[in-house]
């Protein structure tokens, strides 16, 4: 058994951690009779070889032994060495490229993905066998390995009509469907009769519902342009009988694995909640679940025939179904333009379900979509005012941790949108010191509250011992949501947390103390002195930040002045913008500046033509305007993530901005978000700024 494994050179290969020497043993150990130690080698090679989906040299070299594996009775698991035979596959074929002549273009450093896929299609064939496997597992795990290995169209098309007979479990079925879409969409030749068989299945009444509806959805990912007006209400159709079908369970609550072994003593508390997050996520409640996501992926732009999938969805009786629906409805409203007020409304309908799981899912979307989620408001103030009266006051510390999530979850949606209803429960957060980090990220949204927030918020930075590498996360929040709340108060907190970071050499906490001075303008002029010593540091990060504090704090430009032109020569770029936004904010009077910034409009980076262009129209005016409309224009085009900057340059420039206007009105027609990071917020200000713009200038466009 795995003849010649140790004849490879294996040491000579690399992985994602280093050298591939391990490999060995991990194939050896993933037939082992002990479970622990077979769980732990798929682990590994799922981590080291098989990184995030990466195809190594030491991959592809392990794949005759996979498959040896596999032909082995005697392997314990071997559904799990299929599905990772059919992982790997799956990554060759969605990273196979190709030049113009048709030539596979080799990585640097060279990848296994070309030699994978060649040995995995030579092997196409063993995949009927497995389909055919006594083992329902291994049939199961080897289904896809059909479309993406077999080249013979005939035979994989037969299999699959053979196997949508013989097999009866809904997941199977689920596969077999998808699996002929993806035969269909790698071989031409398979795509018209493929289509064709799917279609017959999705209007056969003979077939169970899933069936019809998996067959109708993956005949859609054929071919999204063709989806018609009679496909989304067929859909919907199928999706409740589907629903009426398939028996609703409770969810089942799984530990985080990093919440049970990360050390609260070493490990800040964001990055134990960053991982449960991860966890959370990466899990799947309902088995339609990815066959929707296939669906609403073939939809694309047809946000509000998604919408109408979606509020079915959202109305199943099975929770976990309606959890995924959730989590799919905030990736929807987060990615996608459109009126997202009937979909924010289903959502909020889920605050009021007994499922506090399904509740606290809810209330995270409207937390991340706070900024179009005002239709939600008295949905999330009408629950956390009942936890509170039910579980008491301390309900954001309930030991419960399903109730404690929800209810953290929905109040901090709440404190986003700006409602003095969420205060309580933010106080009792600060007070008990309870996940108080959880509060202190959204408490910004409240300054009507200052006066209660800012007192509490000061004691818990003069708490925070910055020896400690642990604190750092949790103090530049704290100077963060300060700075947001801009009571002047804290001024002399953040203060001695500056000298506090700069004794104890914590660079990014300086940086965040002295953007929290700046945020505080003159009201901050006795920490001018602290700040001044800092514009010399030899953080890349720290200087700047000095820079532009003492500038808002003391406004003394014949001191700026000359830091200013020091940071436009430089050759980190961020710095070279970070100065031509400060020479921005002093107008004219920085005219100094101009022959540098002109010389700047032709450098590499389009980001900083972007800032330089943005400083020479504040400094220069109007007779800078022609450079700067064509600077901003080609940046705009070249990288669509400047949008913010440009379009606010533009609304300054007024009147000298209309020849941007067809560019205006093709960003605006996009129906995916745009702007910087492509998120919802930076697109939620593209709009409006675009909009304002558009219309003042365009005689056509009513207001």
């Amino acid at each position: 058994m795995l003849d010649g494994l140790h004849d490879i050179d294996w040491a000579s290969m690399d992985h994602a951690y280093g050298s591939a020497e391990e490999v060995p043993a991990l194939l050896a150990a993933m037939r082992s009779p002990d479970a622990a130690e077979r769980r732990a080698a798929f682990d590994r090679y799922y981590s080291a070889v098989h990184h995030q989906g990466s195809v190594y040299p030491p991959t592809a070299a392990s794949l005759p032994f996979l498959f040896e594996l596999v032909a082995d009775r005697a392997t314990p698991d071997r559904a799990a060495v299929v599905t990772l035979l059919v992982s790997i596959g799956r990554e060759t074929m969605e990273w196979a490229f190709e030049d113009e002549d048709g030539n596979e273009i080799e990585y640097c450093p060279p990848m296994g993905y070309g030699q994978a896929r060649t040995f995995l299609r030579e092997r196409g064939g063993t995949f009927v066998e497995l389909v055919r496997d006594p083992d329902p597992d291994v049939r199961l795990a080897a289904i896809p390995g059909l479309g993406l290995f077999l080249d013979d169209t005939d035979r994989a098309a037969e299999v699959l009509r053979e196997r949508l007979t013989a097999e009866r479990g809904t997941l199977a079925r689920l596969w077999i469907a998808d699996t002929a879409a993806t035969l269909a969409l790698r071989l031409p030749e398979a795509a018209q009769p493929v289509r064709a068989w799917l279609a017959g299945i999705a209007a056969d009444p003979a077939q169970d519902p899933t069936t019809r509806l998996a067959a109708l959805v993956q005949q859609s990912r054929c071919a999204p342009d063709d989806i018609g007006e009679d496909v989304v209400p067929t859909a919907v159709a199928l999706l409740r009988a589907t629903f009426r079908a398939l028996p609703a369970t409770p969810i089942r609550t799984v530990p985080s694995h990093h919440s049970t072994t990360a050390s609260n003593d070493t490990v800040p508390p964001q990055i134990i909640a960053a991982f449960e997050d991860l966890d959370r996520h990466s899990r799947v409640y309902a088995l339609t679940t990815t066959l929707l996501r296939t669906f609403h992926e073939a939809l694309g732009a047809r946000v509000p025939e998604r919408t109408t999938v979606l509020a079915e969805q959202l109305r199943s009786p099975d929770p976990g179904t309606r959890l995924d629906a959730v989590r799919m409805s905030g990736e929807l409203i987060r990615a996608w333009r459109g009126d997202h007020t009937r979909l924010l409304l289903l959502v909020a309908d889920q605050l009021a379900l007994d499922d506090e799981e399904v509740a606290a899912e809810a209330a995270a979307v409207l937390e991340s979509c706070h900024l179009v989620a005002a239709p939600a408001r008295e949905a999330l103030a009408t629950l956390t005012a009942a936890q509170r009266a039910t579980h008491g006051p301390d309900v954001w510390a309930a030991p419960d941790a399903r109730l404690r999530r929800c209810h953290q979850q929905a109040v901090r949606a709440l404190a986003r949108l700006g409602d003095a209803r969420a205060l309580p429960s933010l106080l009792t957060a600060l007070d008990s010191g309870v996940d108080a980090w959880r509060a202190v990220e959204v408490v910004r949204h409240l300054p009507q509250a200052s006066d209660q927030l800012t007192p509490r918020l000061n004691d818990h930075l003069r708490r925070v011992d910055l020896s400690q590498e642990r604190d750092e996360m949790s103090t530049n929040a704290l100077l963060s949501a300060l700075a947001g709340l801009g009571d002047p108060a804290a001024i002399p907190v953040v203060l001695d947390t500056l000298r506090a970071a700069v004794l104890h050499n914590r660079h990014g906490v300086t940086r965040s103390a002295l953007q929290a001075l700046r945020a505080f303008g003159p009201a901050a002029a006795d920490a001018r002195d602290t700040i001044r010593a800092l514009t010399t540091s030899t953080d890349a990060q720290v200087g700047p930040a000095a820079v532009a504090a003492l500038w808002a704090v003391g406004g003394d430009r014949a001191e700026v002045m000359p830091h200013l032109l020091r940071m436009l020569d430089d050759c980190i770029t961020f710095r070279v913008s970070d100065a031509a936004d400060l020479l921005a904010e002093m107008g004219p009077p920085a005219s100094a500046a101009l022959p540098r910034l002109r010389e700047l409009l032709t450098h590499t980076y389009e980001w900083v033509r972007v800032h330089c262009a943005s400083a020479l129209w504040a400094i220069g005016g109007e007779t800078e305007a022609s450079a700067v409309l064509e600077t901003l224009l080609q940046a705009m085009t070249q990288n669509p993530a400047t949008a913010n900057h440009v379009v606010n340059c533009l609304a300054r420039m007024g009147t000298h901005a209309a020849p941007a206007l067809p560019v205006l009105h093709e960003a605006m027609a996009q129906p995916r978000r745009g702007g910087r990071f492509q998120n919802i917020e930076h697109d939620e200000e593209l709009q409006r700024v675009s909009r304002t713009l558009i219309t003042r200038l365009d005689p056509s466009v009513s207001g």
